[in-house]
């Protein structure tokens, strides 16, 4: 390929390695569905999944994400003590202190790194993917550890026929660090508030708190609300990611969209006229919606089965809860995949 990135100011940053995590416990449609009124063949119509990964008991996102962190670290080539800075994208660390990074960081034997928690819903990873590069390229940190990780089955309510079937848990973990060439692209991101209710917890944490009960703080979705709005606003935010890249859309070697609905994917892609040559991310199917680890399990799975070039040119975008969206293009790692 004879397409580059272009670049914008300051060093070039690039994924170094990718690794990923994925619970043994598969959870099939037909699980799902002795407790609702649905089918195998309504949820994969409506969806496109087939099943999804529950974590065990005793995972979290926290466990999780130290397996995803420790196989990313090591496909880089590096040592641990070399990242100097970790970042938790995830909505499921259920608890409100400490935040999961610093223990995902002193698990993994980093040291003394800067470390925080990023919640941006199903665009937590692609967020950063973001915030890392720039911490690259301004210098602030030398190799930074992403870590996208959801443990979403605590949080479902299995009698909920509009949401229960749409989500699974897992980890995927970039290292990220400086390159002679761009390998991550400028980000497209925003948000709109004004749809924040269309996925939510209820009751939330201060309602408990104020009327002295304790509800199951179970995750809401208006599925259709969330439908229309990506349908709408996605491509449009891919366009301008390829555009703020300067990388033409016959340039890709993959397009990895959130796995949050096959039926959205495949709107966007015809809305963005994507060639068929250019493969299409379709983790959905064995891995349901994975939140903020759905696009790096995505990235790992098409490298793993020779749907997508080491090296070659992706264009991601994530897009869920805020409602918030975020969108990037970039070189997928050359160094083996660790799954």
């Amino acid at each position: 390929m004879t397409a580059t990135i272009t670049p914008t100011t300051g060093s070039h940053s690039a994924i170094l390695g990718l690794g990923a995590y994925r619970p043994e416990r598969v959870v099939t449609n037909e699980e799902i569905c002795e407790k609702i009124d649905s089918t195998d063949e309504w949820i994969r119509t409506r969806s496109g999944i087939r099943s999804r990964r529950f974590a065990a008991v005793g995972e979290s996102a926290v466990t999780m994400g130290i397996e995803a962190g420790r196989k990313a670290i090591e496909a880089a080539g590096l040592e641990a003590g070399q990242v100097d800075c970790i970042i938790m994208a995830t909505s499921s660390h259920y608890s409100q202190t400490p935040q999961s990074s610093t223990l995902v960081a002193d698990a993994l034997g980093l040291t003394s790194p800067g470390s925080f928690d990023l919640s941006a819903g199903c665009a937590g990873f692609c967020h950063g993917l973001a915030v890392a590069s720039d911490l690259i390229r301004a210098g602030s940190a030398k190799h930074v550890l992403v870590v996208g990780v959801d443990h979403m089955s605590p949080s479902l309510d299995m009698t909920d026929r509009t949401s229960c079937f749409i989500f699974g848990d897992g980890a995927g973990a970039v290292v990220v660090g400086p390159s002679e060439t761009p390998g991550i692209g400028p980000v497209v991101w925003g948000s709109d508030g004004s749809q924040a209710q269309a996925i939510r917890q209820v009751p939330t944490w201060q309602a408990m708190v104020e009327t002295d009960t304790f509800e199951h703080p179970w995750m809401r979705m208006e599925g259709q609300a969330v439908f229309r709005w990506a349908a709408f606003t996605i491509g449009k935010v891919a366009k301008e990611a390829l555009d703020a890249s300067a990388v033409g859309i016959e340039d890709l070697d993959a397009f990895v969209p959130h796995q949050a609905n096959q039926r959205i994917n495949e709107l966007i892609v015809r809305g963005l006229k994507l060639p068929e040559s250019v493969p299409v991310a379709d983790d959905i199917v064995e891995t349901a919606n994975t939140s903020a680890a759905s696009i790096p399990l995505a990235m790992e799975k098409m490298l793993r089965e020779g749907q997508a070039p080491a090296g070659g040119m992706a264009l991601l975008v994530g897009f869920g809860a805020g409602l918030s969206y975020a969108g990037q293009v970039v070189r997928l790692p050359e160094a083996p995949v660790k799954s």
